[in-house]
């Protein structure tokens, strides 16, 4: 591949000495990491114990034993007989006299005006949202969704709601009436707590209307708050039998409640991703699996501290939205939320945000970083000198980007942590830690705790090959299932290897320990028998120059089985035909003829999420003349028309 050609990133003295994997590896007793993760496989009873005193997670009542298998692999019970809530962990901080007026959260709009509070600050905000929620009748194990911008009363919202037990359901800003509906009907939900619009670009998104049709079709719905844009320009006046947010704050009277004690497998969040084919699946994370699995990364692979600067912008309605949240709170450190459009008003946003919050942190999608890249002299129009360590996930890397992503925002000097897992891990199964070498584009480390392999379709552990990503054994992080439906969750991750978790996603694992990730299995291309992910033609599509971002899927064939089909945007190339030319004699060049594509489209944008993956189903499915499926995800659907029509009249 070519990103094992391109330079490693070494670590410094400082990394082997004064990091949190360091400190790991010390209270552990383990000299390299690998040895270190070796221990957690092993041990994990041991390591999860250490793990949480290191990370300072509040437990009310010790767990007697760290998993309980008894119902088997994907229905493991965690640190049984314990008792938390994982916001005491968040909270705490504020009880701390050296954190408790130390900055919790910052919130920037995209029209630039900040906010922000501290912890002790959050720590009030949060129970008087609680009350105010329980004068609501918000009960324990009811299910309230959350559609905000991202910000701090986004944030205190989701904590206000896990510290009465009720289960949160991140839904996305971007979402029409039709999805919203199916997410809440699905797990029943009690209420919604919704914005009234943002901004973006300069435009005003009124969501009031969206919410409105929605309830129309929510008759289970009894009550519907709403957060009205904070402008003081814009009026509102909730619709009949609505609150407003501030309402909240007002109704808790100044009564104070305590917070729900729940057991380590209490439901704190249900959130939906698409699947390939059928109605979403909703995801359950619990107070004893998520948090911790977050804080330990944040800790283990972002090297997260109290005086960290966290930013890295991400929708609420995803699952980042509350690992960017977690990441940074339980491990008392500074959040930045970004709610706004990267390149408003140009492509030096990113760091001037950065410079003006003076961030350490930076996490940001590929999709994103190239937009960066094609922008490059705009983009690096500020000071990024605060920047410590970097991250990126949501998708396959091409290995320029990444080296320019660390060149540039990271001075050649702060590591890139490529990081990947999932809606239903939690966090990482594969990341980099700052004690090995990294490589462009690829992962040095297995998560600590997860017994990640890359298998064939029996099982059988690859090296130098494409298979699948698994995980050998229950993980702390791992969703308990999918909402009121077993059969799909173990259909979708136990039953095709049984006793193996199969993630969905191709890998490679090389000889030296390095891992790559290859694209999603089900957009994995067979030509002739022969399987190519399609990160590995995009990786040498993107090479060529005006290119800026490319999906290629498959697409069935008579003849071979399926054909590659290629869609690039490249703005501005004058030489339409000389440029799939070039892609197709470049793709035969390196890969072989079989893996040229047969047809190339041009268009002025990919179909993406709000998190920026690239929906390549979304895409194969118009080719194919499929039904489009879920596309209630898609930020940008006029890209969906756009391909549809090219290929009307290709």
């Amino acid at each position: 591949m070519t990103a094992m050609k391109l330079p490693f990133w070494n670590p410094r003295d400082k990394d082997l000495s004064e990091s949190c994997v360091a400190e790991i590896m010390r209270r552990t007793k383990q000299s390299s990491y690998d040895e270190l993760h070796a221990f957690s496989i092993a041990e994990p009873a041991e390591y999860w114990r250490i793990l949480n005193d290191y990370l300072g997670i509040v437990w009310r009542k010790d767990y007697v034993s760290y998993c309980d298998l008894s119902r088997g692999k994907p229905h493991p019970a965690w640190f049984v007989g314990g008792e938390l809530n994982w916001t005491d962990t968040v909270l705490a901080w504020a009880e701390n006299a050296a954190t408790s007026d130390k900055v919790a959260i910052v919130a920037e709009r995209e029209d630039g005006l900040p906010d922000q509070v501290t912890y002790r600050e959050l720590r009030a905000l949060v129970i008087t949202l609680a009350s105010g929620l329980a004068r609501q009748n918000v009960r324990r194990g009811d299910r309230i969704g959350l559609l905000m911008e991202n910000g701090i009363e986004a944030s205190a919202t989701l904590l206000a709601l896990s510290y009465l037990g009720a289960i949160v359901v991140p839904l996305f800003s971007g979402f029409g009436a039709e999805p919203i509906v199916s997410r809440l009907r699905a797990c029943k939900a009690k209420g919604l707590i919704a914005t009234t619009g943002f901004s973006r670009r300069g435009r005003f998104v009124h969501m009031l209307p969206v919410i409105e049709e929605a309830r129309a079709d929510l008759p289970g719905l009894e009550f519907l708050v709403f957060k009205p844009f904070s402008n003081p320009s814009t009026a509102f006046n909730p619709p009949e039998g609505c609150l407003q947010w501030s309402d909240l704050l007002l109704s808790a009277g100044g009564k104070q409640i305590a917070s729900e004690t729940m057991s380590a497998d209490d439901p704190f969040m249900v959130i939906f991703t698409s699947g390939t084919t059928g109605k979403p699946k909703g995801a359950v994370h619990t107070h004893g699996g998520f948090p911790l699995k977050i804080a330990h990364d944040a800790a283990l692979h972002f090297n997260v501290i109290e005086t960290s600067v966290f930013c890295w912008p991400a929708d609420m309605g995803w699952i980042a939205g509350a690992l960017v949240l977690t990441s940074a709170l339980t491990r008392g450190a500074t959040l930045v939320c970004y709610d706004g459009a990267p390149d408003y008003p140009d492509w030096s946003r990113m760091a001037k945000l950065v410079a003006r919050h003076r961030v350490t942190h930076f996490g940001s999608a590929p999709t994103l970083i190239r937009g960066l890249c094609a922008n490059s002299t705009t983009a690096m129009a500020a000071d990024v000198s605060s920047i410590e360590l970097l991250i990126t996930a949501g998708e396959g890397i091409a290995p320029d980007h990444f080296a320019w992503f660390q060149s540039n925002f990271g001075r050649s000097e702060a590591p890139l942590i490529n990081y990947t897992g999932g809606t239903e891990v939690s966090g990482g199964l594969l990341s980099s830690v700052v004690v090995k070498p990294i490589v462009a584009a690829g992962f040095n480390a297995r998560s600590a705790g997860v017994a990640v392999d890359v298998v064939d379709a029996e099982g059988t552990s690859l090296v130098d090959k494409v298979g699948e990503l698994a995980v050998r054994e229950p993980f702390v992080g791992m969703t308990c299932s999918f909402w009121e439906d077993d059969a799909r969750y173990l259909d979708s991750y136990w039953r095709s290897v049984p006793g193996t978790w199969i993630h969905g996603d191709l890998a490679m694992q090389t000889a030296d320990g390095h891992f790559f990730m290859l694209g999603r299995s089900d957009d994995t291309i067979k030509v002739a028998g022969k399987r190519v992910g399609p990160a590995e033609v995009e990786e040498i599509i993107l090479e060529i120059a005006g290119v800026n971002e490319a999906a290629v899927i498959g697409a069935p064939d008579q003849a071979k089985g399926e054909i590659i089909v290629a869609f690039l945007v490249a703005p501005g190339h004058a030489f339409l035909s000389q440029l799939q030319s070039e892609v197709k004699n470049r793709v035969e060049r390196k890969l072989g003829k079989p893996f040229a594509p047969k047809h190339v489209f041009v268009v002025e944008q990919l179909p993406k999420t709000r998190s920026s993956k690239i929906m390549r189903r979304v895409i194969r499915n118009v080719y194919i003349g499929s039904p489009q499926g879920d596309v209630s995800s898609l930020v940008n659907p006029e890209a969906v028309d756009e391909i549809a029509r090219l290929v009307r009249i290709a």
